[in-house]
Formats: C-alpha cells, sequence, structure tokens
C-alpha cells in the first residue's frame, strides 16, 4: 500500500472476514451502498474503496433524500459533490415528508428505489449480479433485539436484521442485501471515519427522542453499556446465534411438514393431533408461512392450534386475505378465495 493508500487494522478485520465468507461479497461483482452521509455508512464507503482493488468489486453509491428537514436537499447536494470529487458514481433520490413520513414508509421507499437501482445496473451490464449493502452496525442490532423484545416478538423477530438476505423480504428472486457491519460497533465507524478522514452529515432526525430507536440508542444502551461493558456487541452475537437456531427449526419443521402433507395444499389433522400444543403451533405457522397467509399474531396461533387439537369437532375460520382455513377429521386445508 502506499501512503496515500492506508492499511489500518480496520481493513484487516473487514478484509479477513470477507475472505473466511467469499459468498458474502464476491469478487468482480457490483456493491450497490446505500450511503446515508452519516458515520455508518461513510465508515462502510471508506473501508470498501480501499478494499476494492482487492476484491475486483465494481462499486456504486445510492443516496435518499428523504425530504424530512430543510436541509436534506442541501446534504445530498453536498455527498453528491463530494462523491464527484472522490471520482464516486453516486445516484440521489429525492422523496417528501408526504410519502417518507414515518420510520415504516421511509423504509419501504428506500428499500423500493434501492430495488429499481440494482435492476437498472443489472439491465446496463453491472459486472455480476448487483449486490445492495446498508451499514447497520452491531449497535443496530443490539437496539432492534431490545425493541423486538420489548414489543412482544418470536425468534423470526429476535434474530432480525440478518447480514444477508434477499432485498425484498417476501421474494427469493432478485438481489441480496447485505450487512458487512454488523460485527462493527457505532463507536468503530466513528473512529474509521476519523482514521480515514472521512467527512460526515449528520441527520438531524437522529436527535428526535419521539422516535422509539432514537430513544433507546441515547437512554437504554448507555445505561447498559455502563453497567455490562461491551453489551451491545454481546446482544449483536446473542441475535446472530437466535438467526441460526431459527433457521435450523425451520429446516426441521420443512421436514415434518413433508410427512404431513396430504392431497391438494392441505395436513392430515390426526399426526398433528398427536404432538404437544408448541410443537404443533410452530408446524402449523410455518405451513401457514407456505400457503401465503398474512402473518398471524400469537393468540390467533394458539387458537387455532387448540381447535385442530385432540378432542376438537370440525369447524373453519375466515383469515385475513380471502382465505379459508378449515378442518375436518382427518385433515386440515386452507381455500383460497377472491
Amino acid at each position: 500500500m502506499t501512503a496515500s493508500e492506508p492499511w489500518l487494522h480496520w481493513h484487516d478485520r473487514l478484509h479477513r472476514q470477507l475472505l473466511q465468507t467469499p459468498t458474502l461479497l464476491p469478487q468482480c461483482t457490483t456493491l450497490l451502498l446505500a450511503l446515508s452521509g452519516g458515520q455508518d455508512s461513510m465508515a462502510l464507503l471508506g473501508l470498501l474503496r480501499d478494499l476494492q482493488k482487492h476484491h475486483h468489486w465494481t462499486l456504486q453509491l445510492w443516496h435518499g433524500d428523504h425530504g424530512w428537514h430543510p436541509g436534506s436537499a442541501a446534504v445530498a447536494d453536498a455527498l453528491a459533490q463530494w462523491c464527484d470529487q472522490q471520482a464516486l458514481p453516486l445516484r440521489v433520490s429525492r422523496s417528501t415528508a408526504a410519502i417518507t413520513g414515518s420510520e415504516a414508509a421511509a423504509r419501504a421507499w428506500r428499500y423500493s428505489e434501492l430495488s429499481q437501482t440494482a435492476q437498472q445496473l443489472n439491465e446496463a451490464g453491472a459486472a455480476g449480479a448487483c449486490t445492495v449493502l446498508t451499514a447497520h452496525t452491531a449497535s443496530d442490532r443490539a437496539e432492534t433485539l431490545l425493541m423486538q423484545l420489548s414489543r412482544g416478538t418470536d425468534l423470526a423477530g429476535l434474530g432480525s436484521l440478518r447480514q444477508s438476505r434477499p432485498l425484498q423480504a417476501k421474494s427469493s428472486h432478485g438481489p441480496r442485501l447485505v450487512r458487512p457491519l454488523l460485527d462493527f460497533t457505532r463507536d468503530e465507524t466513528a473512529a474509521i471515519c476519523q482514521d480515514l478522514q472521512l467527512p460526515v452529515w449528520h441527520d438531524p432526525s437522529n436527535s428526535d427522542l419521539r422516535i422509539e430507536r432514537n430513544r433507546i440508542r441515547q437512554e437504554v444502551l448507555p445505561v447498559l453499556e455502563s453497567l455490562h461493558a461491551g453489551c451491545s456487541r454481546r446482544m449483536a452475537w446473542l441475535s446472530e446465534r437466535i438467526s441460526q437456531a431459527h433457521d435450523s427449526q425451520n429446516a426441521l419443521v420443512d421436514l415434518s411438514l413433508r410427512s404431513l402433507q396430504s392431497a391438494g395444499n392441505g395436513l392430515q389433522r390426526p399426526p398433528l393431533q398427536a404432538l404437544a400444543a408448541d410443537p404443533r403451533r410452530i408446524l402449523l405457522q410455518r405451513w401457514l408461512q407456505q400457503q401465503g397467509v398474512q402473518p398471524l399474531n400469537a393468540r390467533q396461533l394458539v387458537e387455532l392450534s387448540r381447535a385442530i387439537g385432540p378432542q376438537q369437532p370440525p369447524g373453519e375460520r375466515h383469515l385475513a386475505g380471502g382465505q379459508r382455513f378449515h378442518w375436518c377429521r382427518n385433515w386440515v386445508q386452507l381455500d383460497h378465495r377472491g
């Protein structure tokens, strides 16, 4: 490396991680980085830029101006000017608060724009299949774990914010979404930006304590870190282990469901009745997911599982989306109705 191309322990750490998991960011592919201008995404950009020649990636950048605050357009313009000076290709999408007024709406808009941009790059002959990157960190994963835990969730919720998944959560096709920095904390991304002398643009919405994540970030996690230093990283590791356990459970459940399949799209009821309540509920939840049923809450799943259990008469329930769940003595079935 030359003096203008530093090789710091941050580079070495990410480089080794990628060598250990070569399918995460394969060589000679196109990487589309969602660049907010904040410290996390700027840190990821700095590392990817310096590692680019070792992995032969084609690097593309995307910025979403949500229109959340009066200065958002100026931030987008300043970021675009900096990228131009660095010879980094940046695409900017702009929206308004009317469209992206909530966290959920903003997330849906971002992923939609990223999906369209990735498709455009692929159609333009991008090197390899385009992979979308976000700069979520171990700190983000710890915050998500606490939010999901406090709201009440299942294993899937506790193991969310995975390192790799389809960009469109309900589709196995299209580009992947990869989060390479889940082993790094927010303090470390701040240090990376300082060490690599990268500019950072601060989003004032991150200081709004009306937003749940911000309160956890600024009021809850600092207390936990003062009591148990390093807890954010340990919670992130726990989330990863839970996601692995959930994947293993799903694989075993899928094997069990194959033995329960009956004619059409139904399941044999007697073997389900022979199971204890908890495994019957888990099998039922996975089967309904495979059938495209909108997610049911815990209470609905318990009621359905109990209804098809031992010594229960035939019956039926109407589910969201025009679907009818019904059962008789020997089978459980789902009908789709317009």
